[in-house]
């Protein structure tokens, strides 16, 4: 990590609060042997005890890539049987698509795709990338929770199992990743300025709407693979070994949106290397050396060969012509700091949720 983070704060060793934040608190709550082994098998049992009277244990939401797969895997391996659920967002790469065939027929699991409605979606998305927002990916990473929520509760499911860990994703800077705030007074501000669509059919989560569905519904989100010794490259091994999974190369980009926007509008634009936050994360988790992070950080994060396809793609997809697109690009760069928000209000609210639900921070 480097000051591309404008909100980095360097120790008198060189540290930065990411990597300290890291060691004193994240790195409490990732596998540590025998105890987690033992929570771990506490969990399967309250799943599977709360589940009798249901066809389903669990809900998995699995997006084609590695960390999702596993968890299916794990899942299974415990003796769960979960649901399947993809959000098709209109994004999804076709060996994105293919992984999810793969995996649900392999693993002998149920699935299902929830797909939103393009035109309202794709309105949202255009609306975030012409405010210059930095945080592109909000629409969908609101959208995915939400969905998961609904279904859950539509198929009486107690137990929703994501993918999320905290050997892979647990620095990200508020300023690059500020959809972890939920915050729809930013969401809507956003829609409401840049573009003219009415908010009827999109799901997105809010802290709000997810404590009527824990409180309500009694429904609760598990990290199963904090609970176990996860290495996302081993992984990617066993998957592609015994499953049939296919590697789709960086994070994330099972979604061409997302691969569009992480490895190059977020460079380009916003001058920010979104490897820098993962790669920091498997050097504090004992994954990667910092050596070694520094040389794949040489590496170009984009095939120039495919930038004019993946160009004419992306802005045919939204709508948008390229020269539109270039102006958009040479816009002044934003964050959430620029827009009406509800950060400190919701920075409350999650302080007071989190004993009730044990939320990550």
């Amino acid at each position: 990590m480097d000051t591309t983070d404008p909100d980095i704060v360097f120790d008198e060793l060189g540290n930065c609060n990411h990597c300290n934040m890291y060691y004193n608190s994240i790195q409490k709550k990732t596998y540590s042997g025998k105890e987690s082994d033992e929570q771990l098998d506490i969990l399967v049992r309250e799943i599977k005890s709360k589940s009798k009277d249901n066809k389903y244990d669990c809900l998995v939401g699995i997006s084609g890539g590695v960390d999702s797969c596993y968890t299916a895997y794990l899942c299974k391996k415990l003796g769960l049987n979960p649901l399947l659920m993809h959000l098709d967002n209109g994004w999804d790469s076709d060996i994105a698509v293919k992984n999810i065939q793969t995996i649900a027929k392999n693993l002998d699991l149920d699935y299902i795709s929830y797909v939103l409605n393009w035109q309202e979606f794709k309105e949202i998305q255009l609306a975030f990338l012409k405010s210059s927002i930095v945080d592109l990916e909000i629409p969908t990473d609101l959208a995915i929770p939400a969905s998961l929520f609904e279904t859950a509760k539509q198929q009486k499911i107690k137990f929703i199992i994501s993918g999320g860990n905290y050997t892979s994703e647990g620095i990200l800077p508020l300023q690059w990743g500020y959809h972890v705030m939920k915050d729809m007074k930013l969401y809507k501000h956003i829609v409401k300025t840049f573009s003219k669509v009415n908010l009827k059919h999109t799901p997105a989560d809010s802290i709000l709407k997810e404590s009527v569905y824990r409180l309500v519904y009694g429904i609760k989100i598990k990290y199963i693979l904090n609970y176990v010794n996860y290495d996302k490259d081993a992984a990617k091994e066993l998957l592609q070994k015994e499953l049939g999974w296919q590697n789709y190369g960086g994070k994330h980009h099972e979604s061409r949106f997302t691969r569009f926007w992480q490895s190059y509008i977020l460079p380009k634009k916003f001058n920010i290397d979104y490897r820098k936050a993962t790669y920091s994360t498997q050097i504090c988790a004992g994954q990667m050396t910092r050596v070694e992070a520094l040389e794949k950080l040489k590496e170009p994060l984009y095939d120039a060969n495919l930038l004019e396809d993946d160009t004419k793609y992306f802005c045919k997809k939204l709508g948008i012509s390229t020269s539109e697109f270039e102006i958009i690009m040479r816009a002044k760069p934003l964050t959430f700091i620029s827009f009406p928000n509800n950060y400190d209000k919701i920075l409350k609210i999650r302080a007071y949720y989190k004993r009730l639900f044990s939320l990550p921070h």
